[in-house]
């Protein structure tokens, strides 16, 4: 399940620092609004044997806004969507937004006009072609020579079986049963490095199309959270 969140802007730029960073702080102020015992949950233990945050976010977008080489454009009017397979976690937000009339994303305003849920496609064909509109985000803990993290890019062979490897995770998260399947990449976008936010530095992705398949009900869950690692930091996220 998704939320829309329609928005107006006078501001003409976003800083490529706060495209993505100040959505987990929304989402969870929204939580915490509404549903406070559920948002510290998920904040301090995830959720399921896992402990993993099964929500997502997008960068705000404006399609109308003049582009200019260099910046992240915005103006006028807009959206940004949030997203999560868990249903409570959704109306939580919704709830939370009925009485508010902006949202502070990183210093801008973006003043919210509508608000409108979203259901997944039923996806009965149990296949799914899905593309994100922010870069995708995977890594191997301990693999580097120093034992730190080391990341995986959508054009390096260890991609697809780290992929594999957290859609299984997300699954087991959500307790739901079968397999979702990487069939096919089939398109990587510019690589591109994204803020997570204050002192966490950035994280190297890509846009990616791939081509799923797997039970509906699982499909469901990956199209409402989004593709790969830092979900709730704003990668990954899927176009609807």
């Amino acid at each position: 399940m998704r939320l829309k969140v329609d928005v107006v802007t006078r501001a003409t730029e976003i800083p490529w620092g706060q495209v993505l960073a100040p959505g987990r702080g929304v989402a969870y102020r929204m939580l915490s609004l509404s549903y406070p015992a559920l948002g510290q949950h998920l904040h301090e233990y995830g959720w399921g044997t896992r402990g993993m945050v099964p929500f997502g976010h997008s960068a705000p977008a404006f399609p109308s806004a003049a582009r200019v080489p260099g910046r992240y454009s915005a103006g006028g009017r807009g959206s940004i969507e949030f997203g999560s397979p868990l249903l409570p976690v959704v109306e939580a937000w919704a709830w939370a937004l009925r009485d508010q009339e902006l949202i502070d994303w990183g210093g801008v305003a973006l003043h919210i006009v509508d608000i409108q849920v979203m259901k997944p496609p039923d996806f009965s064909s149990r296949r799914a072609r899905l593309r994100t509109r922010t870069p995708v985000v995977m890594k191997v803990s301990n693999a580097g020579r120093d034992g730190r993290p080391v990341w995986v890019l959508p054009t390096e062979p260890d991609f697809p079986a780290c992929f594999q490897h957290n859609l299984d995770r997300k699954l087991e998260t959500l307790g739901l049963p079968g397999k979702v399947l990487l069939e096919k990449l089939t398109w990587v976008g510019p690589q591109r490095s994204m803020s997570v936010g204050e002192r966490k530095g950035k994280k190297p992705g890509a846009p990616i199309e791939v081509e799923l398949s797997g039970d509906p009900e699982a499909l469901q869950a990956i199209w409402s959270w989004g593709l790969g690692q830092s979900n709730s930091a704003g990668f990954g996220w899927i176009r609807a």
